[in-house]
């Protein structure tokens, strides 16, 4: 496949032209902004939802403007972030924050567990607030839906935090399949070492003593997903495998491995999912390890695709072109494409591609720069640089919201049984009624989206 055919299609088209081209809504101008200009003194004002854990380091990713206020349910966990910034006030509901105060906030980071992104999201938008929130962008795929329209509406700035997406890995490695090297792209096999954390728990915990006020308020905590009793061992950090909660190891891993894949190869909605083999399967949390496939149909030019996923210690099989002994991309995550002339491995962000066959990648020439490039590779900056009034950041909803629908997608046929057709445009799956529960969730009395 030539430049020439990729470069109109990268700008005429779907994902890839918003992310490319900047075809998003505009932001929302700030103070001096709105008239065209901006202060080189002037800032941000800056509030964290979510600032223990992760949201620790994404309020630090952007302390260059005012860190103005940070919310968590937790502060003996947010303790840390708390006396990095202690001009900033302090609440435990972000909800109470955004209320009171509206007029100091520009933006807000949301680094909370995965149910509670969509929420508080939604919240910041509606008031006019530029959101940057962790991957993956939402617990299910009607959230991700309707925060992807919402940005539009709003016209705020977004940005979802799969930092690889600003690297110049993944623009080179899309510059390398746009090239043509390997032909068409028939087959990928991407793989994490995820979970880090227990899955394949058949039952609720038992109940533990809540701690004092002064650590975790487990009510807000639980936020919109059926209460349970408090166990240390949901939080701070084993909710990521309770379906209540998290999205598992697909939900975790799979923004960041899955972004070459998406970016790359331009997909759009899948047509199926199945679920492969898994160890583990239980109602209350995502199974122990397990392989996933999904089909995507022709897009344009590019063929049909078929992609898998491995989890829980699952690898895919060397393809020939590889020989044995050769240690394929990070080792621990990764992905391999398959293609009619060759295959390529990458690591988790799209770094050190390696070419098969050695002739092959004695062949191949870097082709010249099609994607621009992000500034410093700072994802947080970028992200700053549109709420600021410049161009749509990188992984805006309207690239990274289709982009989590499919990748949720997945945990469906971890729940269900058989392939499930998918019907993209109205998010539901045709052939199994019982699947579509789990597209959207019910939240519990008092939270909305």
């Amino acid at each position: 496949m030539g430049h020439n055919k990729i470069t109109r299609r990268l700008f005429l088209a779907g994902t890839a032209a918003t992310a490319l081209a900047g075809c998003a809504t505009p932001a929302r101008r700030p103070k001096l902004s709105r008239m065209g200009y901006r202060s080189p003194n002037e800032k941000l004002n800056i509030a964290g939802i979510g600032v223990g854990g992760k949201g620790s380091s994404d309020v630090d990713n952007v302390s260059s403007e005012n860190i103005v206020a940070l919310c968590d349910v937790d502060w003996n966990k947010a303790s840390g972030t708390f006396g990095r910034y202690p001009n900033a006030k302090r609440y435990r509901d972000f909800r109470d924050m955004l209320e009171k105060e509206d007029r100091n906030i520009d933006a807000c980071t949301i680094s909370t567990t995965d149910h509670v992104h969509a929420i508080a999201a939604m919240a910041a938008m509606k008031m006019g607030k530029h959101v940057y929130v962790q991957k993956p962008l939402t617990h299910t795929i009607y959230e991700a839906r309707t925060l992807t329209l919402a940005a539009r509406k709003y016209g705020v700035a977004t940005q979802m935090g799969n930092q690889g997406h600003s690297g110049d890995d993944v623009r080179k490695f899309c510059e390398l399949i746009w090239s043509g090297i390997i032909g068409n792209v028939r087959e990928v096999h991407a793989w994490t070492n995820r979970p880090i954390w227990p899955q394949g728990i058949p039952d609720p915990l038992p109940e533990e003593p809540i701690p004092g006020d002064q650590d975790i308020n487990w009510d807000l905590w639980i936020g919109p997903a059926p209460y349970r009793p408090y166990n240390a061992k949901y939080a701070p950090f084993n909710w990521r495998g309770w379906w209540d909660f998290g999205t598992g190891a697909l939900g975790d891993m799979g923004c960041h491995i899955l972004d070459p894949i998406n970016w790359a190869l331009l997909l759009e909605y899948p047509i199926s999912v199945e679920c492969v083999s898994q160890d583990g399967k239980n109602e209350q949390t995502a199974p122990n390890k397990s392989v996933i496939r999904y089909e995507f149909p022709a897009r344009g030019t590019m063929a049909p695709v078929t992609v898998y996923w491995y989890d829980g210690g699952n690898l895919p099989q060397r393809p020939k072109e590889i020989p044995e002994g050769i240690k394929l991309a990070d080792g621990d995550n990764g992905s391999i494409f398959i293609g009619d002339n060759g295959v390529i491995a990458i690591g988790t962000y799209g770094g050190n591609p390696q070419i098969f066959p050695e002739s092959l990648a004695k062949e191949y020439k870097t082709p010249d720069p099609l994607i621009p490039r992000a500034p410093g590779q700072d994802h947080a900056r970028d992200w700053i640089q549109a709420c600021m009034g410049g161009p749509p950041s990188c992984s805006n909803f309207d690239y990274s919201g289709p982009f989590t629908e499919w990748v949720l997608l997945g945990n469906l046929c971890l729940r269900c049984e058989g392939k499930l057709l998918w019907d993209g445009p109205n998010m539901r799956v045709t052939n199994n009624s019982e699947a579509n529960q789990f597209v959207r969730m019910k939240y519990r009395k008092g939270w909305h989206l």
